[in-house]
């Protein structure tokens, strides 16, 4: 094996955010044949995700094999100082350490569409950003002559779906394969253009069509109703991935080792939890004026009495919480001493939150410094899983409640699941087949390793075998 290794050292992995081991090596898998021809002779298992859960920081924990922590990005937003402000999107500049490509100087690397690559930066190869990218005016592409070429292969070349929160499913689904298929044309395009020797893509759309769609295909879910026009909808596109996957491994030639990969899966959402509203009822957090209830406001639009208020959250498929802390905070009020019993009194309070029935949840609640190897950056006091995902955190006031059935920021079908999914097939066909105990920091180790090179002392994960 090792010499095989030393002498094949060509990678491509095709990223799939949000893609579900269950549908793939269960429920969807007699419709997958690329998927489980890759399963029969390849490793593959379950792969634990990052905490959080989340596309950011996921992707980069996993191609830096650094944990969130180490990275300072504990979400898709974060706090960039101790104000009360609203917090900033952590694209790629919030990435301080080395990817796998950047670990490939000898070796030309194609990047498309992984997340948390943009603004662009050089690298030896060639490199299109992320659904982060604001615009095609942006600075989406390197070297910047591929711009040009992106757009002459697909001229209204879209890195997301816009809005795909939304009631109306046709335009959505119709967007989505408008997306995937400029995408894939342009996938296309760079395998059969350019030489390489590692080449990654990362598809957004399985993410997309659970979010707008699980409503449609899972019986558990609230709001399933047999035999809906969208019923089949996630199937399809999961069928669409698995013959896309056909299409680049053939163009990627037999001597390649293939990585099917996702970051995280996929959870039934029930509901969401009023976390902020919830902390204003049990008095961790005073308002100057309560909101109109039935009139839903904003955090931001709030109008927070920070001089009594000890705790407050930001909403999200998780949710974070933050102390307000003296000396910290510009209006902090928990003495610094008090700190860890406050926080442990908020951890016990939190973990007794009902369900809308008034049904026991079960809510995990993280305490950055247990569980990362370093806390850089500015990370939340207190992270939480509200009822095992099911159920996401909702941060505006004027529910009514501590609970709503509905997302204040638009419908969601779905949350995410800690279990992502891998599939290493390697060309000599000699796999392990299923096995269990990865984490996905595991897998830039293991590309390293299929590429040849030697992995940084301080990466935190382990070589999957093959």
């Amino acid at each position: 094996m090792n010499l095989f290794r030393r002498k094949r050292r060509r990678v491509l992995v095709l990223g799939l955010d949000c893609a579900s081991p269950d549908l793939i090596f269960d429920q969807f898998n007699a419709d997958l044949p690329t998927f489980k021809r890759l399963m029969s002779t390849g490793t593959w298992g379950q792969l634990e995700s990052s905490i959080p859960c989340i596309t950011v920081p996921a992707w980069s924990s996993m191609l830096s094999s650094r944990d969130p922590g180490v990275l300072g990005v504990y979400g898709f937003r974060n706090r960039t100082d101790y104000s009360y402000r609203e917090l900033g999107v952590a694209n790629g500049d919030a990435i301080k350490v080395k990817r796998v490509w950047d670990l490939l100087p000898d070796k030309t690397s194609v990047v498309l569409n992984v997340p948390q690559t943009y603004p662009a930066r050089p690298l030896n190869g060639a490199l299109v950003t992320d659904f982060l990218t604001p615009n095609l005016d942006a600075n989406f592409a390197f070297p910047p002559a591929l711009k040009t070429e992106t757009l002459r292969v697909a001229p209204d070349y879209r890195f997301d779906v816009k809005d795909f929160r939304t009631e109306d499913k046709a335009r959505l689904l119709r967007d989505l394969y408008i997306m995937t298929e400029q995408q894939m044309a342009l996938v296309k395009h760079m395998l059969t253009s350019r030489a390489w020797d590692f080449f990654m893509h990362v598809n957004i759309g399985v993410d997309r069509v659970h979010h707008g769609f699980w409503r449609f295909h899972d019986p558990a879910h609230r709001l399933y109703t047999a035999g809906n026009p969208f019923e089949s909808a996630i199937r399809d596109y999961y069928k669409a991935m698995d013959t896309f996957a056909a299409e680049v491994i053939a163009l990627a030639g037999d001597e390649t080792t293939i990585l099917i990969v996702s970051d995280h899966g996929v959870a039934r959402m029930d509901g969401g939890i009023c976390i902020n509203e919830w902390l204003w009822r049990t008095g961790w957090l005073t308002l100057k004026t309560p909101p109109p209830e039935g009139k839903i406001t904003r955090f931001d639009d709030a109008q927070i009495d920070w001089s009594r208020t000890r705790a407050w959250a930001s909403g999200g498929y998780y949710g974070r919480i933050f102390l307000n802390v003296a000396g910290r905070e510009p209006n902090g009020i928990i003495p610094a001493e008090a700190y860890e019993s406050v926080r442990d009194e908020l951890t016990a309070a939190i973990q007794t939150i009902p369900g809308d029935q008034g049904q026991r949840l079960n809510h995990q609640v993280f305490k950055p410094g247990a569980i990362y190897q370093q806390v850089n950056g500015i990370a939340p006091d207190l992270m939480v899983y509200f009822g095992d995902l099911h159920w996401r955190a909702v941060g505006s006031f004027g529910h009514g409640t501590h609970f709503t059935l509905e997302n204040d920021t638009g419908p969601d079908d779905a949350n995410h699941a800690p279990q992502g999914m891998f599939i290493l097939y390697e060309p000599n066909g000699r796999g392990r087949g299923n096995v269990s105990g990865h984490q996905l920091m595991d897998i830039a180790p293991t590309l390293l390793d299929r590429m040849g090179v030697k992995s940084p002392p301080d990466m935190q994960g382990r070589i999957i075998l093959g």
